[in-house]
């Protein structure tokens, strides 16, 4: 004969509403992957990580993009190679903040001289702010020689940023195209 006392109603209702409170839905998630539930609680350590959820575009900080990236220009204009790598850092006065450089190989730009006022490779400094990815590049240390406006492509994770490439060099055109670009991080 068992006896109920009152407090085991309360306490699975406590229990309930922490879960719902915290969230706490991911065993019947069909969006979490069947490696990223928790282990059993069998002792063993060779169980899988838990893995993270895919990075909200507005949530990322700059931290999480740091590394290498393959870049590909959509119809680049003469002069611009439609391919380039680009490595992202973190600032060396700005914590928060981007810095890097990115690498051209003007040679293989379908056989046209470089683009004037554009070196093979340029500074990047910048951010990203909710979801958008901002750099500004130099070619000459001094000035900004173009700009990257991007964001996070949706469903991929951080791993694929596109946007518009802009040559804002003294050379530039006073109507210099918007160049597509796609920035997917490389392993």
């Amino acid at each position: 004969m068992s006896k109920t006392t009152p407090f085991k109603p309360f306490a699975i209702f406590l229990i309930a509403a922490y879960a719902v409170c915290t969230g706490a839905i991911a065993q019947n998630d069909p969006k979490v992957a069947p490696a990223a539930t928790a282990p059993a609680l069998t002792g063993s350590s060779s169980a899988p990580p838990i893995a993270d959820a895919c990075p909200v575009a507005k949530g990322m900080r700059a931290s999480q993009i740091f590394g290498l990236w393959a870049v590909r220009f959509s119809n680049p204009p003469a002069g611009l190679p439609a391919t380039a790598s680009m490595l992202l850092e973190r600032h060396a006065e700005f914590s928060d903040s981007l810095a890097g450089m990115v690498s051209r190989d003007f040679g293989v730009a379908a056989g046209t001289p470089a683009i004037a006022g554009h070196a093979g490779k340029a500074l990047l400094a910048g951010d990203l702010e909710d979801g958008l990815l901002l750099l500004d590049e130099s070619s000459d240390k001094v000035s900004i020689t173009g700009t990257w406006n991007g964001e996070m492509v949706a469903g991929s994770c951080g791993k694929t940023f596109a946007g518009n490439w802009k040559d804002t060099s003294k050379t530039a055109p006073d109507n210099a195209p918007d160049v597509a670009f796609t920035l997917t991080k490389l392993p």
